[in-house]
């Protein structure tokens, strides 16, 4: 191959580059590699699973409080028939419209991780631990 042959086909590999490039941003829509705004009030239901196989319907308000451009810190209660728990939770952006991290219910020391998928103003919550586990459908 020529040096001017050579010199033609990486311009037209770079050309071909750059409009892969721009077709990838195109699609991918503006904003879509921030990060989602989770602070403020969040509440919902759900179900809660022990490890016993009971199974029990649950309410839950949730507090998020912005830690770095990435991560949150979380404050929830949830109550069920039998009764009420408070937990607390580090979460970070692990891509797209997902957070992960570990929570902490100081009443009961139950420890375990947390992950939260969100879409608008709406997001499924799910823990899991030793003793069990939930998930939480909560809104703004």
């Amino acid at each position: 191959m020529s040096r001017k042959s050579l010199a033609i086909h990486w311009m037209e590999a770079a050309a071909v580059a750059f409009f892969l490039l721009l077709v990838s941003l195109a699609l991918a829509g503006p904003g879509a590699a921030q990060t989602v705004n989770l602070a403020g009030t969040w509440s919902g239901g759900g179900s809660v699973s022990f490890a016993s196989g009971q199974r029990e319907r649950a309410r839950c308000r949730a507090q998020y409080s912005r830690t770095s451009p990435t991560s949150y810190a979380l404050r929830a209660t949830c109550a069920t028939a039998s009764g009420r728990a408070s937990q607390t939770a580090t979460i970070r952006h692990v891509g797209g419209n997902r957070y992960q991290g570990n929570f902490y219910n100081r009443e009961y020391d139950v420890s375990g991780t947390i992950h939260v998928a969100v879409g608008g103003n709406r997001q499924t919550v799910r823990l899991s631990s030793g003793v069990g586990s939930a998930v939480f459908e909560l809104h703004r």
